[in-house]
């Protein structure tokens, strides 16, 4: 082979190369997420493997109901109650899009039909009746659907005589629904009152954030109430209460401990012995001999009394 041929060949040879591009914003997003406490940078898988807790400040970032299911149950044991169920368009709401609009994008957003996911499963070989919102979908806003399969699931748990467990994470009630949206935070406390009476065990997870009417309803009625680590807690938010009332909030106010501090939850939790913490308070509840009573709010203890009982 001359010389002309040797560079011919090394020509094609070049052409015939696959030039790698550059990663696309897309792509690099997927790889890595950036902690929002720390801003340590994170390899997404790492990040998945350890339950969605930052590594390094164990900030705990926002979950997603089927990767909450897939943390808290025991694997293959969930059944999905009222997977069918889709929100109507009652008062056929206008906006700059329409209702039926924007719930489709919801839905392409979070790969949900509504923003809680409800069913029977086990945890730690222990059946129990379980909701999961997602703040994905629109907010994890609480519309119609969203009290209908809160309540039928408060139902389900009663006839079924197991304990009930709701993990909120919503923004409040669904504006796209009115009235109707608010009538929700009446049903289902009325159903769990019922489901209190008959002596069952409801215990409720505030996870980031959880504002407004769920707040106001279903997530504080809980026999036992459990938060995650910084998790923000609460009605209205900060800026509408510190413009009402004219003064500086504390730095920590509306978070997991603040409320644990002034008496509001009963425990903080982290993510990794959530599922733990679920097992023994049902194994407890379903060896006392009559109904527990922890619901009643002026004997609400701390959390490490309430772990002691426990144990």
């Amino acid at each position: 082979m001359d010389l002309k041929e040797w560079f011919a060949n090394r020509q094609k040879r070049k052409e015939a190369e696959v030039v790698k591009q550059p990663m696309t914003t897309e792509e690099y997003c997927a790889l890595w997420t950036q902690c929002f406490q720390c801003r340590e940078l994170l390899y997404t898988r790492d990040l998945r493997a350890n339950q969605y807790v930052c590594p390094k400040c164990q900030y705990h970032f926002r979950v997603g109901a089927l990767d909450r299911i897939e943390q808290l149950c025991d694997a293959g044991s969930f059944e999905e109650l009222d997977s069918a169920m889709h929100s109507a368009d009652p008062l056929n709401f206008f906006d700059t899009e329409k209702y039926p609009r924007r719930q489709e994008e919801a839905s392409r957003k979070s790969g949900l039909t509504e923003a809680v996911l409800t069913g029977l499963c086990k945890i730690g070989g222990q059946g129990a009746a379980l909701g999961v919102m997602d703040f994905a979908h629109f907010g994890g806003s609480m519309g119609s659907v969203v009290g209908e399969k809160v309540t039928r699931l408060t139902e389900a748990a009663q006839e079924r005589g197991v304990p009930l467990i709701i993990v909120s994470s919503s923004g409040g009630a669904r504006m796209q629904e009115g009235i109707l949206s608010l009538m929700q935070l009446a049903k289902t406390s009325s159903a769990l009152k019922t489901f209190h009476d008959q002596g069952g065990l409801y215990i409720s997870i505030l996870s980031e954030p959880t504002f407004g009417g769920v707040t106001a309803s279903f997530a504080m009625l809980g026999d036992f109430i459990i938060a995650e680590p910084g998790a923000r807690i609460g009605f209205a938010g900060r800026r509408v209460i510190e413009q009402t009332i004219r003064q500086k909030l504390p730095a920590d106010f509306q978070t997991a401990e603040y409320l644990l501090k002034h008496g509001q939850v009963d425990m903080v939790i982290e993510r990794s012995k959530m599922k733990e913490t679920l097992s023994r308070l049902i194994a407890f509840h379903a060896g006392k001999t009559e109904p527990a009573k922890s619901s009643e709010k002026n004997g609400r203890t701390q959390a490490g009394t309430t772990e002691s009982r426990v144990r």
